[in-house]
Parts: structure tokens; C-alpha cells; sequence
């Protein structure tokens, strides 16, 4: 990477957000930060660099630290990391991890990481090694204690196959859950919930649940209460359409659930758009880390697109309105310089994101 004392020119087209009016010619790097006006004196080489600029992109769903058997070594982690980086998503919402990733927040070339803490679910109701398996009695008390260590966020598994029943099916009474969201929200924390089956939603809006991750179950009769109460959605279609293979290996042992998974999928373009549609706040996330590699973001971009909504929509699900909905700036005066410039206009060509010019993480340009 370039020396943080850089100053930085950046010419081209300055998108600052989704509409068609919301576009600046170039701006400055300085001291790390934006400036919308050049330095009186550089006093020093200034670097330049062209193109399209974004605000360095979103993943609001992935996991930093985890994988398919759960926590994974720094070494791991670091790659994980430097692969969202390099596919141009500068600042990572951390769905779920057992490991300690309090380390990344010293590395000045990693993401920003926004951490949910660990998965918090029943035993033997989701993935061996990722969660703490508690009964709903004690939720409450674990929630509290996941929100005092995370950056703002916990993170519940709202449903996962039930072996007896053999399909999908809640984890929590209503009861328990509103305790517990209750108790998140005293500290400060927003709750989100892992859900793919229709049954779970209405109880985890009613207990006031803050975002819903994969939402495959909403139907016309949940979309409305998410819109009414603002409850966002991270579809993570990347991740949706592993469904298919997931059902055939559960097929033999499960085939209600098998079925119910596949109908899931088939769905899942109509599901997002309607929730859309309906207002549903929509963001970007891949779910990467448990199965699927890190560096998606782009993917689900264009996935967004492919369910239906406007390119412009979907560029906010993963910049400018997933930045703001996380608490974090993007392209203003003072802000940190973390920016994706590309090659081309990602409003006429979201596949121009995948192919990142340049990229600028607190002020720097990495260098390829």
C-alpha cells in the first residue's frame, strides 16, 4: 500500500448516492480523509487515480473467522478478510463467529468489521460448533451478554430442522424472544435472526426483532408487517441458491424438508421483490464463510438485480443505504476515504463492480 501521508486525487464521476442527481466531479484524499476541496498546498506527491467512484461496498451478512466445521485460525481469518477487501467491500457486518476477530481492528489493510457476536440457538438445532446452545430460559441472560461484546448487533437462529418433526421449524416461544430482544435493546444492540421458514417470522416481528437474514419464508401476509415496523431483510440469494444441493443430500433422511427447501428456492426472486415492493429495507449480504468463499459481494449485487430490483436499489443494498443503516458515512466531507472506483458505471453495468480499478481502505490505495 501507498504511505498514509499520500494525498490522493481522485477524478472521474463521485457517485454520493442512488439517485441520478447524486454524482460530484472527483474529490481529494487528505490525511486519510475526503475532502471536497483541493489542499492549499500539497506539499507532497499527489496520486492519482480515475474512474467511478462508490463508497467502499457492503457485505451485511458474512462471517470472518468461521467455517463449515466452525472457528478457524488467524491465519484463515486474515485471507477471508483480504478477499471481501479485494473484491471492494470495505466494511464487513459479521453475522456470527465463535472466534476472536478483536485483532482485525488493529490492521490498518483489513476491513472495518461490525461484529453480531455468536449465533446464539438451541441444542442440536444448528450448525455443531457455531453457536452457544442454550434453552430459552436462559436467552435472555445470553443475549445480554452477546450484545456487551459485539459492536451493536446479536445474533439469534430463529429456525433450523427439527429432527422429529422432520422439516423446519422455531426455535424460541414468542415469550422468550421478546425477553431477550428486550434485553438487547436496553444495551444497545440491534438483534437479527437467521430465518428460512414461514412460521418463525410473525413471532420474531411481534417480539421486535430488528432484521431478518435470508427472509425466504415472507409471505403476503408477513411482507406488511415488516414494512410497517421497518424490519430489514438480508436475503443473501448467493447463499439461497446452494438450496437445491442442500436438499438432495437431506432428501433420504428428511424429505419434508427437502421439499419445503426446494419450493424456498424457486420462490426467492419473488420473495425479495415483493418485500421490496412492499418497502421492506433491503441489503447485501453473502453469507460467506460457513460454505461459500469470501469476495461474493458483487455476486449478490448483480443477484439483487436478477430478483427485480432497480440497479439503483440494489447499488444502495450495498453502499450508500447499508452504510447509513449500519451507522457508518460514506462519500462526504471529513468522512474516512474507503472507496471503490471502477472501471465503469456500476448504474449501467452492476457487473462493472467485479472488476474493481482501484481501491482506497482509510485513506490508502492498495495496490494490486
Amino acid at each position: 500500500m501507498s504511505d498514509g501521508g499520500d494525498v490522493l486525487r481522485i477524478t472521474g464521476r463521485v457517485l454520493t448516492g442512488p439517485g441520478p442527481e447524486d454524482a460530484l466531479d472527483g474529490l481529494w484524499v487528505i490525511g486519510g480523509r475526503i475532502s471536497l476541496t483541493p489542499p492549499a498546498s500539497p506539499g507532497r506527491e499527489v496520486v492519482t487515480l480515475d474512474g467511478w467512484v462508490l463508497p467502499g461496498l457492503v457485505d451485511a451478512h458474512c462471517h470472518v473467522g468461521l467455517d463449515a466445521h466452525g472457528a478457524v485460525d488467524r491465519e484463515t481469518s486474515e485471507r477471508q478478510a483480504l478477499a471481501d477487501r479485494d473484491a471492494g467491500a470495505l466494511l464487513l457486518r459479521d453475522a456470527g463467529s465463535p472466534a476472536d476477530t478483536r485483532w482485525i481492528d488493529g490492521r490498518e489493510d483489513l476491513p472495518r468489521l461490525i461484529r453480531a457476536g455468536r449465533h446464539i440457538a438451541r441444542p442440536r438445532r444448528y450448525v455443531r460448533n457455531y453457536a452457544h446452545e442454550i434453552e430459552p430460559a436462559e436467552l435472555a441472560a445470553c443475549v445480554r451478554g452477546e450484545a456487551r461484546r459485539g459492536d451493536g448487533w446479536v445474533k439469534l437462529v430463529g429456525d433450523w430442522i427439527d429432527r422429529e418433526a422432520g422439516d423446519l421449524a422455531p426455535l424460541w416461544p414468542r415469550a422468550a424472544l421478546a425477553e431477550a430482544i428486550a434485553a438487547a435493546h436496553e444495551e444497545g444492540a440491534r438483534v437479527t435472526a437467521h430465518s428460512f421458514a414461514e412460521e418463525t417470522l410473525p413471532d420474531l416481528v411481534a417480539a421486535g426483532i430488528d432484521c431478518v437474514e435470508h427472509a425466504t419464508g415472507l409471505t403476503e401476509d408477513t411482507i406488511p408487517l415488516l414494512a410497517e415496523r421497518g424490519v430489514a431483510i438480508v436475503p443473501t440469494l448467493v447463499n439461497i441458491a446452494t438450496f437445491p444441493r442442500l436438499a438432495a443430500g437431506g432428501e433420504g433422511k428428511f424429505p419434508r424438508w427437502a421439499a419445503h427447501m426446494r419450493r424456498l428456492h424457486r420462490r426467492r426472486y419473488a420473495t425479495v421483490r415483493a418485500a421490496w415492493e412492499a418497502g421492506v429495507p433491503v441489503f447485501a449480504g453473502t453469507d460467506a464463510g460457513g460454505s461459500l468463499p469470501h469476495g461474493l459481494i458483487a455476486r449478490e449485487v448483480a443477484e439483487l438485480v436478477t430478483a427485480g430490483l432497480p440497479t439503483a436499489a440494489a447499488l444502495n443494498a450495498a453502499a450508500w443505504g447499508a452504510r447509513s443503516w449500519l451507522g457508518r458515512p460514506s462519500i462526504a466531507e471529513g468522512a474516512p476515504a474507503d472507496l471503490l472506483i471502477c472501471e465503469d458505471d456500476p448504474r449501467a453495468d452492476v457487473g462493472t463492480l467485479s472488476r474493481p480499478r482501484h481501491l482506497v481502505l482509510r485513506g490508502r490505495q492498495l495496490r494490486k
